[in-house]
């Protein structure tokens, strides 16, 4: 990753930064990297729309993870599927 931050970061800095967003999201970058990423993320209104974009969405997965359907719902999905699983066997 690039560390000169003078300029406007190149399109490669912006790859190189991608690649870490889940990283540094999980808190698996060390101090120095994540340094060089809210560095990037200062300068980048890109990068941090597609950071912002990236947390919200892994926010939203973990928060459904947790959740169940309703049983009534669980059931008419389960029949929907089972009515398409016919029709393909007869078609």
């Amino acid at each position: 990753m690039s560390h000169d931050h003078a300029a406007e970061p190149s399109p490669s800095d912006c790859a190189d930064f991608l690649d870490q967003i889940v990283y540094f999201i999980d808190n698996e970058l060390d101090e120095a990297d994540c340094t060089v990423v809210r560095a990037h993320l200062d300068s980048c209104n890109p990068c941090l729309e597609k950071y912002d974009l990236q947390r919200t969405v892994k926010s939203v997965v973990a928060r459904s993870c947790a959740e169940s359907a309703p049983a009534d719902l669980r059931q008419r999905v389960l029949l929907q599927i089972r009515a398409v699983q016919v029709e393909i066997r007869k078609g």
